[in-house]
C-alpha cells in the first residue's frame, strides 16, 4: 500500500482514507472535485457534432446526463454527450440565432425554452412519440440573450430583452408578467439593454440584471407582483468596480451567482469581477468613484489575462464548491482561475476562433464550451499528466491586454459600439494567430490554423472576410 505522503503529491490525499472508509462518498467527491490536479487534469474528452451553425448555448440538464445546444442554424439538439451521440434534434420555431436553450428541472427532460436574436421566448414540448412541439410564449422588442430558471421549479422563469424589459414566467399560467424596464440611473431614465440575468441560488427571491452600462442590479420578486405599466425599477442593490463607477465605456456581457450568494460579474472588454454580498452600494450607486460610501467598500477580486470583446461572453463558476472561476475569450481558450486570490491556472484551446459558452456539470468536475465552431466541446479530467499553462500564455494575455487597453482610450457610447462591432463583423479579415495542437480538430478540415478577426483596412473591400452575414454568430 502506498504510502500517504505519496499519494497526496498525487493531488488526491483523501483516496486511502475513502478506501478505509474514513471519508464519507459525499466529501470525498467534493473534496476531490475541487483540487488543482483535477483541473490541471481536464483535456477533451469529446467534440458533438450535430449543428450547422455557431453554438450559442450549452447547458446540461439538472441531473447531468444529458446536455441541449442550440444554434445559429435554429435547430436544438439533446445529447447524451457521454454516449457522444445525439438523442434528439427539433427545429426551435425560431427565426434568428438561437441564444439560449434551457431544460425545466422536474420534467422528465420533456420541457425546453429557447431564446433567440428574433425577439421571442419560445417553449418546446417533447411527447413519448418524439413529436416535438412548440409554441411562443412571449416576444420582446429586441435580441433575448439569457433566461433564468428558479432553482427547483419546473414552471417559472424569468427573461430579459435588448428592449430593457424583465418578464417573469409561469408555465401554469397563460401569458407572463412584464415586472419592470430597466432604465439609467441618469436623470434622463433611458432604458439598459439587457444582456444578462441569474437567480440568487440561495435566495430564490433575488436576481440579478446586467447590460448596457457598468452596474449589476439586484432585485427582490417579492417587490414586484404587478404588470410593468404600474411597477418601477427599483433595485435593492448595485454592484460595480469603484474605477467603472461613472464610466460610459464599458458593458456586462453575462453573471453569475456562486452557491453563497458571491456575484460574478463579466465586462466587455474590461474584467471580470466577484463580489461578496457587502461590497454592493444599496439601491442607488454615487455619482463618482471618489464619494464617501464608494471608498469604505472592500473590492472585488479580479480575474485577467482572458479578453472578452467581440462577442456576449458568458462567465460561470466550477467545481463542487466553486472553488474556480471559467471564462471563454476572444482568443479561443478556456480560461479557469483559482476564485481565491485569482490566480490563472489553466488556458485550454477550445475554439479555433472564439469561445462563448462554458458549461459546468452540476455535479462532476466536466466542463461543455462552444463558440464560433459549429461543434461542442466536452472536458473531463482523464489526462495522464497535470497540464501546465501553454509555453505562449505570456504572449497570449499580454495581446490581449494590449486589445483592452487600445480600445479603454477610446470613450463611445453604446450605440456606437454596436454599429462599429456590427461593422467589423461585415469586414473581418482572416489572419493566422497560431496553428493549434495536433489533436485539436478543426470544424473545417480544409482549415488547420486558428483565426482571429480585425478591422479591414480602408483600402479592403467589405464583403471578402469569412463572413459577410452580420448574424452569423452572437455578436452584440
Amino acid at each position: 500500500m502506498e504510502s500517504s505522503s505519496r499519494i497526496t503529491g498525487s493531488g488526491c490525499p483523501n483516496i486511502w482514507q475513502r478506501e478505509l472508509g474514513l471519508v464519507q462518498p459525499q466529501a470525498f467527491t467534493r473534496g476531490v472535485g475541487g483540487s488543482e490536479a483535477i483541473v490541471k487534469r481536464l483535456d477533451r474528452y469529446g467534440k458533438l457534432n450535430g449543428h450547422k451553425g455557431c453554438v450559442n448555448t450549452v447547458h446540461f440538464n439538472p441531473t447531468g446526463d444529458l446536455l441541449v445546444s442550440g444554434s445559429d442554424d435554429k435547430e436544438v439538439i439533446i445529447w447524451n454527450w457521454l454516449a457522444k451521440t445525439i438523442k434528439l434534434t427539433f427545429s426551435s420555431g425560431h427565426v434568428d440565432n438561437i441564444f439560449q436553450a434551457r431544460i425545466m428541472p422536474f420534467a422528465d427532460d420533456r420541457t425546453i425554452i429557447t431564446s433567440s436574436a428574433d425577439g421571442q421566448v419560445r417553449l418546446a414540448q417533447i411527447p413519448e412519440n418524439g413529436e416535438v412541439s412548440t409554441k411562443r410564449l412571449a416576444t420582446h422588442r429586441g435580441r433575448v440573450h439569457k433566461l433564468a430558471i428558479e432553482p427547483g421549479s419546473p414552471h417559472i422563469f424569468y427573461s430579459c430583452g435588448e428592449d430593457g424589459l424583465v418578464q417573469h414566467f409561469d408555465l401554469r399560467n397563460r401569458s407572463p408578467t412584464k415586472l419592470f424596464t430597466c432604465t439609467s440611473f441618469s436623470e434622463n431614465k433611458q432604458p439598459i439593454r439587457l444582456n444578462a440575468i441569474v437567480i440568487d441560488p440561495r435566495n430564490p427571491h433575488y436576481f440579478s440584471i446586467g447590460g448596457f452600462d457598468q452596474y449589476a442590479r439586484v432585485y427582490d420578486i417579492r417587490n414586484y407582483q404587478h404588470d410593468a405599466s404600474v411597477s418601477s425599477d427599483q433595485p435593492v442593490d448595485v454592484f460595480c468596480p469603484r474605477h467603472l463607477t461613472g464610466s460610459n465605456n464599458v458593458h456586462i456581457t453575462a453573471l453569475a451567482y456562486s452557491i453563497t450568494s458571491e456575484l460574478l460579474v463579466s465586462y466587455n472588454d474590461e474584467l471580470i469581477y466577484l463580489f461578496q454580498k457587502n461590497m454592493g452600494y444599496g439601491p442607488k450607486p454615487p455619482s463618482n468613484s471618489s464619494s464617501e460610501n464608494s471608498q469604505k467598500l472592500d473590492q472585488p477580486q479580479v480575474y485577467s489575462g482572458h479578453r472578452n470583446s467581440q462577442t456576449v461572453k458568458g462567465v460561470n463558476f466550477f467545481g463542487p464548491n466553486d472553488e474556480y472561476v471559467v471564462s471563454g475569450s476572444d482568443c479561443g481558450n478556456v480560461y479557469i482561475w483559482k476564485k481565491k486570490k485569482g490566480e490563472l491556472v489553466r488556458m485550454m484551446l477550445g475554439d479555433k476562433h472564439i469561445v462563448n459558452c462554458v458549461e459546468p456539470h452540476p455535479f462532476f468536475p466536466f466542463l461543455a464550451t462552444s463558440g464560433f465552431d459549429k461543434s461542442v466541446k466536452v472536458w473531463a479530467p482523464i489526462a495522464k499528466k497535470l497540464a501546465p499553462l501553454p509555453k505562449n500564455a505570456k504572449e497570449i494575455m499580454a495581446a490581449n491586454k494590449r486589445g483592452r487597453e487600445a480600445r479603454a482610450r477610446i470613450t463611445l457610447s453604446p450605440e456606437v459600439v454596436m454599429h462599429l462591432l456590427r461593422l467589423q463583423r461585415r469586414q473581418a479579415l482572416a489572419y493566422v494567430e497560431r496553428r493549434p495542437p495536433a489533436d485539436f480538430e478543426s470544424d473545417d478540415d480544409e482549415e488547420s490554423e486558428a483565426l482571429i478577426f480585425g478591422f479591414a483596412d480602408d483600402n479592403d473591400t467589405p464583403g471578402e472576410g469569412p463572413s459577410t452575414d452580420p448574424r452569423e454568430c452572437n455578436i452584440s
